[in-house]
């Protein structure tokens, strides 16, 4: 038997040493040699007659729940850092964007109450800005509609073409002079840019399969023709005068109604999402237009009376207010849902499908 076990204790008289070895035999008194060996239990004992393999059983199990809660501490730890984070940069991103405008106002503007035109496109270019940021960096057109791109790419461009010629639908201020044009211009080249990252550079990522508003009856990818050629007719026969200019005039109010609608293709492709998380940064895009629409609401709210036809009707004034109204009607569950997302520093998560009556 080995006299070098795990457990020793010193011996009584003779000089001798008793030894406990395990799993072993036991040593007797004097130097003399115990017969006796007595069997060893599988995993042997302890100095307390504790299985040994139970003990490190134990021990091991032990050891590992106290890995595992390290390492969910580690893991929450570092969720909450990244969600700090991300709260900074949403924070800073639109910090930027209200200290921008505070500069406008006070520096470029004659501080007018019709400066919230200039305000609400300045929020709709920051908001392609966004998409365009998104889209570039992470180099993917997920979650993003082509269609919705289209329609602003029209909105746009019709109120350029009308704005450029004619004074009669500028602010009074003089951020009319130059910075509204401005303004709608950067709008323009930013959304025709977006346009071309879902249909160009990244078509591979884009979700043609989920953005299929009015897919039915027409050629794929001319679902926009159902929220176009009414928009349209509507303008034609509706419109006010301020610019003393058919096709100016038509242009105008056609740009007005229709981006009333421009968004639906969006938050139709964001219904249509399986996992319905919508990716933050494309969620400050959207809420981001119906903060400029928002702002132009209550403009507008105020200077409807201006809008009248050749023949002195407020019709296009109704017009514009209720479009705007029902605008925002559409997108409350998104702003509350966007609102959540943002204080969590999360993703923006839909609800189920079939309960997003408030967001289509």
């Amino acid at each position: 038997m080995s006299t070098h076990g795990p457990y020793t204790r010193p011996g009584y008289g003779g000089g001798g040493g008793a030894t406990y070895s395990a799993p072993g035999g036991y040593q007797g008194y004097g130097g003399g040699s115990a017969a006796y060996a007595a069997p060893s239990p599988q995993g042997g004992y302890n100095s307390n007659m504790a299985p040994v393999g139970s003990m490190y059983s134990h021990s091991t199990e032990n050891q590992s729940n106290l890995d595992e809660d390290s390492n969910n501490k580690t893991s929450k730890s570092g969720k909450k850092s990244l969600a700090v984070q991300a709260l900074n940069q949403n924070v800073l991103m639109w910090a930027g964007f209200f200290t921008f405008t505070i500069f406008v106002y006070y520096v470029l503007s004659g501080k007018d109450f019709s400066f919230l035109m200039t305000y609400g496109s300045m929020a709709r270019m920051f908001g392609f800005g966004i998409l365009n940021v998104k889209t570039f960096k992470s180099q993917k057109a997920t979650g993003t509609s082509a269609k919705s791109l289209q329609l602003y790419c029209i909105v746009f461009s019709c109120r350029l073409t009308s704005i450029l010629q004619h004074e009669g639908y500028l602010p009074y201020d003089k951020s009319g002079d130059w910075l509204y044009h401005v303004i709608e211009f950067f709008a323009l080249f930013f959304s025709a840019s977006a346009l071309y990252g879902c249909l160009g550079a990244f078509k591979s990522t884009y979700q043609k399969d989920l953005d299929t508003f009015g897919e039915f009856n027409v050629p794929d990818g001319f679902g926009i023709v159902y929220l176009v050629v009414p928009v349209f007719l509507l303008a034609l026969i509706v419109h006010p005068n301020l610019n003393n200019d058919f096709m100016s005039d038509v242009a105008w109010v056609f740009a007005a109604y229709l981006e009333t609608v421009a968004l639906i293709p969006q938050l139709y492709l964001f219904q249509k999402m399986k996992n319905g998380v919508v990716e933050l940064l494309t969620a400050h895009f959207v809420a981001a237009l119906g903060f400029g629409r928002l702002i132009e609401f209550f403009f507008w709210l105020y200077s409807y009376k201006e809008l009248i036809t050749s023949s002195g009707s407020k019709m296009p004034g109704y017009i514009s207010i209720l479009s705007q109204l029902l605008q925002m009607v559409l997108m409350i569950d998104f702003f509350w849902l966007y609102f959540q997302a943002v204080k969590n520093a999360t993703p923006l998560v839909l609800p189920s499908q079939g309960s997003l009556a408030g967001i289509v």
